[in-house]
């Protein structure tokens, strides 16, 4: 029997709306990065490309169960002597809740060039608005997707 193998003209890509309304983020996550590898479909292959766009919208209304607002630490360092950063995730929702969202994702897709090729397919926006419409991308229900 032959290996199938996906031809870059043979790969579709569609473009998917997820509503991140009172959704846990963990589970949000994990969901977005199957869809951004393209897991759901038939002709996946894990060296190949096969993921669609995700449009991710209401991203500062995220559920974190447990008191992982206050205690679930995100570090960034600047290269420089001293130059550790620590914020928890109630101050990254303050100002940013987008972010929060892109960083789980990407620390659940591929630590390579496909996995960064991915995560340039996420959009994610804090309000309920995005400037997609163009695409019609499909309403996604996350509660249905095993």
């Amino acid at each position: 029997m032959k290996t199938f193998l996906p031809k870059p003209d043979e790969i579709k890509r569609e473009w998917v709306l997820i509503d991140a309304e009172g959704q846990p983020l963990g589970r949000l996550a994990s969901k977005i990065a199957l869809i951004l590898q393209g897991k759901r479909k038939r002709i996946y292959t894990p060296h190949i490309d096969t993921g669609d766009f995700v449009v991710v919208v209401n991203a500062e209304k995220v559920k974190l169960t447990g008191n992982k607002l206050d205690q679930k630490l995100y570090y960034h360092h600047s290269g420089y002597p001293g130059g550790m950063h620590v914020r928890t995730a109630r101050q990254i929702m303050e100002r940013h809740p987008e972010r929060l969202i892109r960083e789980a994702v990407r620390r659940m897709l591929p630590k390579n060039k496909l996995g960064r090729r991915m995560l340039k397919r996420l959009k994610v926006y804090a309000g309920s608005e995005h400037p997609h419409k163009a695409q019609k991308p499909q309403q996604f229900d996350i509660s249905s997707f095993n």
